[in-house]
């Protein structure tokens, strides 16, 4: 007897209309498929995998391409393992759409008819265009043929057009039957674009709540009368939409995915060009956040340049609460592996970085001018000498004189960091010196190198001259030695040279972090030298061993061709050599270039900060997240004037002035205090009302007021802001306005805000801490 059919669908007793069978029927039967496939995906993936890691490692090139392939493999399954039939977002029904989504037109992934994973057929390649349909742009199922035109109308007696099912991968059968088309295809792109206004061809869609695999809601929505009719009557129309059900939602630890429920605005932001810089401008609560992610995911599938192997992208946030509540989104969506950062990552010195007392001080170092000085302390250890050196060698005395040093100096191998360019500028100087008695029979000019080489005298004023430089080591001189200082930044006045030195100069600050970026970025590793000459001396050392080995395979070789005499050629050679045993340097993950940067609340960073992400970012494509009324600085300028001030010529600027996360009860209050500071603030317009008003109360009640939400609500988070003495807890969270930025809680609990400070810091910090709340605000203040 076979066991029961369980239904993917499992609606509360109040939805129980909802379950009528010609509502779901379709649903079910495509459901199963869906399950059929992911099953047989699975276990194609799992195979390949063991094969590919019972297969040789080999060496070099063959070596990196089975890790890599090892990487990708494991990185699709723990996608498909993370879902299961949830991967399905939901489905729409094209105005003229009954030769799609059941035919082989649209079926093939891109790397051909079953599919990119192998014989299952079910997971779509990771290229964007023709994925999810042949004619590109809708796919198989799109009102308009491949050719442009617009397909005849349908009949009224014809078949009901088959829907569409969107996913968060592209799925399709063994027969190469499409089962859900990927949400960043151009064939998905309707399904988060339709509005009543503007349909994009679609007479109905359809979203999913899955709960634990199963469907335990669902909402339709209808753009044409026609879908009203006897042909498109199957549907379940609600009062509200998928979208504002999510609103009310609790909280979890993370932030979650909105796949489902992207509105048409933000899918457009997701979608834009990646060339440039777009900022995504909005105020608390329109969700330029989650919609930055979601860019970050559709960018990584679209863009060929954002390859892994072509640059990738990094994420920069605001603070590490930030980074942890981001984490799940970009794996939801498909995408692991890629960089996150806060700007203290970036260098070292960032994790034990204290925010600078002096604001003088502050306001001297975020300036991007400073740097400068940085550039000129470096280019003081890069001045050739002016003083003809004579050294004595066994052939005859060599004049040392001041143009040979400025030509070594000068020359291409001196473009390279300074540690890394010495080597190659020693060789260079060798070189000049040599190459007048290449010619001459009384002086070997190959001895002469060597003994050059290894002259003390010469290497002593070469080291001089262009000395190994610790970054950390030439910013501390400059916060320690006033003189210095001057010479490096002439245009500072005596004051802020000053304000500028330190006791300690190596006691680092956020502020210190850009200025011993670019020292780095300038110096180069301070172990480079010796790192390559580790590597050169593994290098001689095993090609001495394959030269053993090759003479004694030559001495062995008994043949008529002497085969084995090959071996002594260059090329032979090079293909034995083994690079995994020579010694490297582990890569510096965050040091990029990278192809494309997503900067979240860039309206905190300074002019010198900037400089740190542009060196990351040569094509200066970035995705720029932000609210001028959150800058606890202040933002005077317009994003424009802000970025092309800083090096970014090629700016869009989109705006989200919807508030779809605070309830208008908690806006009424917060819009006041930041316009007090900020008279012009975008304030967002919120679409949604909780009927809970601010609460206000004495700071003596947060412990009662914690307790009691908490016995009251088995879900969701909260958040006590203000109070450094209360201890948080898994749910329950202790932030100041500062870390707070970027998250969101069911309950926030402001304390005695007034603290926070005057004018528009302060401002902004109670403004950013209120604003936090998703369902209900309490404001305490002590007696």
């Amino acid at each position: 007897m076979e066991p029961p059919v369980i239904s993917t669908f499992a609606l509360p007793e109040r939805l129980a209309a909802k379950a009528a069978p010609d509502l779901i029927a379709h649903d079910e039967r495509h459901f199963a498929a869906i399950a059929e496939s992911l099953a047989a995906t699975v276990a194609d993936l799992e195979a390949r995998l063991a094969e590919t890691r019972r297969a040789a490692g080999g060496h070099g090139q063959q070596a990196l391409d089975r890790d890599l392939e090892i990487h990708r493999l494991s990185a699709r399954l723990r996608t498909l393992r993370r879902f299961s039939l949830d991967l399905c977002l939901g489905r729409i029904v094209e105005a003229d759409g009954a030769d799609g989504a059941d035919g082989a037109a649209g079926a093939p992934g891109a790397d051909g008819a079953a599919g990119a994973d192998g014989a299952a057929g079910a997971l779509d390649a990771d290229g964007a265009d023709g994925a999810d349909g042949a004619a590109g742009a809708h796919g198989a199922n799109s009102a308009h043929g491949a050719d442009g035109t617009h397909r005849a109308e349908r009949p009224v007696t014809a078949p009901a057009p088959e829907p569409v099912y969107i996913g968060r991968l592209g799925l399709a059968d063994r027969e190469g039957r499409r089962l859900l088309v990927d949400w960043r295809a151009p064939a998905a792109e309707p399904f988060f674009a339709a509005t009543p206004a503007d349909p994009r061809g679609l007479v109905s869609r359809r979203r999913y709540r899955w709960t634990r695999g199963r469907v335990t809601d669902y909402w339709d929505e209808v753009f044409t009368p026609d879908a009203l009719d006897g042909r498109l009557a199957h549907l379940a129309l609600d009062d509200d939409s998928a979208f504002i059900a999510s609103l009310g939602a609790s909280r979890s630890p993370r932030m979650r995915d909105v796949l489902s429920t992207l509105q048409a605005d933000q899918d457009a932001i997701i979608r834009a060009s990646s060339r440039g810089a777009l900022v995504v401008d909005g105020g608390p609560g329109t969700g330029k956040t989650v919609v930055a992610l979601h860019r970050a995911a559709f960018l990584l599938y679209s863009d060929p340049r954002l390859g892994h192997r072509r640059g990738g992208l990094l994420v920069v946030g605001p603070s590490r609460p930030y980074l942890n509540y981001v984490a799940d989104v970009l794996p939801s969506l498909g995408e692991e592996g890629v960089q996150t950062c806060t700007i203290r990552d970036l260098v070292p010195e960032g994790a034990d970085a204290a925010p600078e007392p002096d604001a003088a001080v502050a306001r001297l170092k975020s300036s991007a001018r400073l740097l400068a000085a940085v550039e000129a302390a470096i280019a003081g250890y890069e001045r050739p000498p002016v003083d003809e050196l004579v050294i004595e060698t066994p052939w005859l005395e060599l004049r040392v004189e001041a143009d040979a040093w400025e030509i070594a100096f000068g020359s291409e191998a001196s473009a390279a960091p300074h540690n890394e360019a010495r080597a190659d500028v020693w060789d260079e100087l060798l070189t000049i010196l040599v190459e007048p008695f290449a010619d001459d029979d009384g002086v070997p000019s190959a001895q002469l190198r060597a003994w050059l080489a290894g002259s003390a005298e010469l290497r002593g004023a070469f080291a001089r001259a262009w000395p190994v430089l610790d970054p950390a080591g030439v910013v501390a001189d400059l916060w320690s030695v006033p003189a210095y200082l001057r010479r490096c930044a002439p245009w500072l006045d005596a004051d802020e040279v000053r304000a500028l030195q330190r006791e300690h100069p190596r006691a680092w600050t956020v502020e210190d972090l850009p200025l011993l970026d670019a020292a780095r970025h300038r110096i180069g590793d301070p172990e480079a030298l010796r790192r390559r000459r580790e590597a050169d001396a593994a290098t001689r050392a095993q090609r001495q061993v394959m030269a053993d080995v090759i003479d004694d395979l030559i001495a062995a070789d008994d043949s008529e061709l002497r085969l084995m005499s090959m071996l002594r050629l260059d090329d032979a050679q090079e293909s034995l050599r083994n690079e995994s045993e020579l010694p490297s340097a582990d890569p510096d993950l965050l040091a990029g270039p990278f192809a494309h940067l997503v900067v979240d609340e860039a309206q905190e960073l300074t002019d010198a900060e900037w400089a740190m992400l542009l060196r990351r970012c040569p094509s200066r494509s970035m995705t720029i997240v932000g609210d001028p009324a959150q800058a606890r600085h202040g933002f005077t300028e317009s994003w424009r004037e802000r970025l092309e001030r800083v090096g970014l010529t090629r700016v869009e600027v989109a705006s989200l002035t919807i508030n779809y996360r605070t309830s208008e009860e908690v806006m009424v209050e917060a819009g006041p205090v930041i316009r007090a500071a900020i008279p012009d603030a975008n304030v967002p317009t919120s679409i949604r009302s909780t009927g809970m008003p601010v609460a206000h109360g004495a700071r003596e009640d947060l412990r009662s007021i914690v307790d009691g939400w908490l016995a009251e609500h088995d879900e969701g988070t909260a958040a006590v802001i203000g109070d450094p003495d209360f201890q948080g807890t898994s749910r329950v969270r202790s932030l100041t306005p500062e870390l707070a930025k970027g998250l969101e809680f069911d309950l926030v609990v402001l304390v005695d805000p007034e603290r926070f400070g005057d004018g528009v810091r302060g401002a902004v910090d109670r403004y950013v801490a209120m604003t936090r709340a998703t369902q209900r605000l309490v404001i305490l203040r002590s007696e």
